[in-house]
């Protein structure tokens, strides 16, 4: 029996002819991959290959948190559709970015809590991260300052305090990952809090807030009274 690919259905059953009529937000996390995949290969069609995608690697964020070695372990997936699906999630990271690039008010939490989440939560091992703001809060730099294992990061407050200079800060955010996926504060994260806000005092910095990040949550220190 002869194999209908996408282009052979209805054109209302089409993904690409859906998004453009109805909108991306009335089409299934499939029917998405497979407009961002472009077409599928003999015998597949792009949204069978999306379908398998979304198994392989457990959902949508599975698939864009992928390396090009994993996607292109599958079959159908070849360097084209793998680069599409990384360049894809890369946006993702860039758009949120917008809210704290250069030159941007901080004005709320939720201003720069997306785009910790964004970036750090499915990192496999912690990352501890400064955000730098002028004394009117707009952002000066994002900086990853340390990198650690799977579930500890040595911190120095004195090289925060170096880049706070270094960037002529008037303020500061901090941030870290939980890879565990718990976004609970430890004694630790607290300790270091008060001896990072002790040392930039010192130079006349203050320290706005601390965010864990674990998966897809993200917890403010200074929320819970912690700072």
């Amino acid at each position: 029996m002869h194999r209908l690919s996408i282009k052979d259905w209805p054109a209302p059953e089409r993904p690409r002819e859906r998004l453009m009529g109805a909108g991306a937000m009335q089409l299934s996390d499939a029917e998405l991959l497979a407009v961002m995949l472009g077409r599928g290969v003999r015998g597949h069609s792009a949204l069978e290959l999306a379908r398998t995608l979304l198994v392989r690697f457990g959902g949508v964020r599975g698939v864009l948190n992928a390396s090009l070695e994993e996607l292109q372990a599958l079959h159908g997936v070849g360097p084209g559709k793998a680069a599409a699906l990384v360049a894809a999630r890369e946006c993702c990271c860039r758009y949120l970015q917008e809210k704290v690039t250069p030159g941007r008010a901080i004005r709320s939490p939720a201003d720069s809590r997306d785009f910790l989440v964004a970036r750090l939560r499915d990192r496999p091992h912690e990352v501890f991260c400064c955000l730098f703001l002028d004394n009117r809060h707009r952002v000066l730099a994002f900086d990853e300052m340390f990198q650690g294992t799977i579930d500890n990061t040595t911190v120095y407050p004195r090289e925060v305090v170096r880049q706070a200079l270094r960037r002529n800060a008037a303020a500061v955010i901090l941030a870290h990952n939980h890879p565990s996926g718990v976004a609970e504060p430890s004694e630790a994260d607290q300790l270091i809090t008060r001896r990072i806000a002790a040392a930039l005092e010192l130079i006349d910095v203050r320290l706005l807030d601390h965010f864990v990040v674990g998966d897809g949550a993200c917890t403010s220190l200074a929320s819970r009274g912690l700072l």
